[in-house]
């Protein structure tokens, strides 16, 4: 008999999780959270999150699935069992995401803000229009939604450059690596996008020096992880001048701090980690096919390196 399927969140009940993967794999021994039942029975775990060591209570545990498509929720855990983890290929979030940066891009770009007061304050003021040619979108990282955010843009006629790892590219796309590529990527950036993925080598990267590096009056797009920015370095950029705006959905702290300076400051757009949100319709055919291969020892897809953390 296959063993059980854990579903490791407290975002949800995990019912359309339940009944997506019976409808690809038949009836399945589904548990959650808060039913485990007897842990050796647990075969694969879904995982959004989980407690540090709960993982590794899981005594036959063959597979971890991420139910993001980052990961650094699960690596953070440093008694982490040594058992293949996948993360999940959505097209429905990649979309998600790519929506978020064009929509808070396109109202940065279009001064909806402005006449947003304007009308507040009951002005007909016209704003000086800067065309799309001029305005030069910078992608931090270039996964899939990197790739599918930078394709968007450049679509919609802005000249689009990206920043990866290592060097990749990307037809209509300028790209760039490595640590030089880093700072010509800013210095080439009216609006910065970060979807980097969260390792060791990209905590804080986006410190006073990132953002000193940006053309002045840059506005900032963060749906990556909070873990990237140093905060301090961000709100004093916003005070300054250097950057005219940041829209964030992501944050060291998670929910945002009542108290966060963030809520309040006139330059800022807060959303609650919303920009990109796992659909069980959309993101389920990989698991099921992965759950299948692993049953039959096949090759998992979207395998991820722990020591890449990717």
């Amino acid at each position: 008999m296959a063993g059980a399927i854990a579903y490791i969140s407290r975002d949800t009940d995990g019912v359309l999780w339940k009944k997506v993967l019976e409808a690809g794999l038949g009836p399945v021994d589904f548990r959650r959270l808060d039913a485990l039942g007897d842990k050796t029975d647990i075969e694969v775990a879904l995982a959004w999150k989980p407690a540090s060591g709960l993982l590794a209570s899981f005594p036959n545990l063959k597979l971890i699935v991420s139910l993001g498509m980052g990961v650094d929720h699960l690596l953070s855990d440093d008694k982490l069992p040594d058992v293949p983890i996948t993360r999940i290929m959505d097209d429905g979030l990649i979309g998600q995401m790519s929506e978020y940066a064009l929509y808070w891009a396109l109202r940065h770009h279009r001064d909806i803000d402005k006449y947003a007061a304007s009308q507040r304050a009951r002005t007909w003021k016209v704003e000086d229009f800067v065309d799309t040619i001029h305005r030069r979108i910078g992608i931090l990282g270039l996964g899939t939604i990197g790739q599918d955010t930078a394709k968007k843009f450049a679509a919609l006629g802005f000249p689009t450059a990206g920043w990866s790892r290592t060097a990749k590219s990307l037809p209509g796309v300028e790209t760039f690596h490595g640590r030089d590529g880093f700072r010509r990527l800013l210095a080439g950036s009216d609006i910065l996008v970060n979807v980097l993925p969260l390792t060791r080598e990209t905590r804080g990267i986006l410190d006073a020096k990132a953002f000193a590096a940006l053309p002045k009056g840059a506005y900032f797009i963060n749906m990556a992880r909070g873990g990237h920015v140093v905060d301090e370095a961000l709100l004093a950029a916003l005070d300054s001048g250097q950057l005219s705006g940041a829209v964030l959905d992501v944050f060291n702290t998670e929910p945002l701090p009542a108290d966060h300076p963030y809520w309040t400051h006139p330059k800022v757009h807060v959303t609650p980690h919303i920009a990109g949100a796992t659909n069980p319709r959309t993101a389920s055919p990989g698991v099921i096919e992965n759950i299948k291969r692993l049953r039959r020892g096949g090759e998992l897809m979207h395998r991820i390196d722990p020591k890449a953390g990717y």
